[in-house]
């Protein structure tokens, strides 16, 4: 393993988020921030507890995924997609370099942006909600896991992206609704048997469930259930990887 190449690419990405650090990580902070003041002190004041945790405080796990996914595939795939419009990326395929090498550069960039972003909407969340963590390492493993799985998205989406057009299209058309719609404002037990159902296709819902049960231990589908979800994403979005790196799709030509 060529330690020095993968250092190599991760300093250079992690540089490109101090460089650009109001877009990348005050932004996302000051959003959140503003979900924590409507939903949490004005409207959640006035909503009934759920499962015996006020509202404020139910939605900060929700809130921090929301940020997670979206930031996870919005780096992975601009972490990638540069270089391959400004032509660069051939000289770090043409270098002694495996492409394991090149996957764990990129992602383990894009993923220790997420999970720092994370933790600090977290602490944000404390000025705001009362917040305690039940399981403090199951919490870190879902943040890890999940940042992992879905920077790997994001590198897929990358590569297969030939515009900035279409490098936006799949975080804010599909992950942001499908965040929304999987139980981050509310606990999916508050729908009809039909649409709970429904929403049970939602890969999001196991994330957002897996991580509030770290803070609350309470969830929507059983912890156990929430990571073998995740490992299998993450497992279908490796074998991707794979076939990319095995034919050189939109990476050779």
């Amino acid at each position: 393993m060529n330690w020095y190449a993968v250092k190599s690419i991760y300093t250079f990405e992690m540089a490109r988020t101090w460089r650009t650090v109001l877009q990348s990580v005050i932004a996302p902070v000051i959003s959140t921030a503003l979900y924590f003041v409507v939903f949490g002190s004005a409207i959640g004041s006035r909503m009934t507890d759920i499962d015996g945790i006020g509202y404020g405080s139910f939605i900060v796990p929700g809130l921090v995924m929301l940020s997670l996914l979206t930031q996870s595939v919005s780096n992975a795939a601009f972490g990638i997609y540069f270089p391959r419009f400004s032509g660069t990326i051939f000289e770090v395929l043409s270098a002694p370099i495996s492409y394991i090498e090149i996957l764990l550069g990129y992602v383990g960039a894009a993923a220790t942006k997420s999970i720092l972003l994370g933790l600090i909407i977290l602490a944000t969340a404390t000025l705001f909600v009362e917040l305690r963590i039940a399981h403090p390492i199951w919490m870190l493993m879902f943040l890890v896991l999940t940042a992992v799985t879905f920077s790997l998205l994001g590198f897929i989406i990358g590569i297969w992206a030939d515009s900035f057009e279409k490098l936006q299209i799949v975080p804010l058309l599909i992950v942001t609704p499908l965040t929304f719609l999987g139980g981050s404002f509310y606990s999916i037990d508050m729908l009809p048997p039909v649409w709970q159902t429904i929403t049970l296709f939602n890969p999001v819902v196991y994330l957002v469930s897996g991580f509030r049960w770290s803070f609350f231990e309470i969830s929507d589908v059983a912890v156990g259930i929430s990571l073998g979800m995740t490992a299998v994403f993450m497992i279908i979005c490796l074998s991707i990887v794979w076939w990319i790196f095995k034919t050189g799709y939109r990476l050779k030509n």
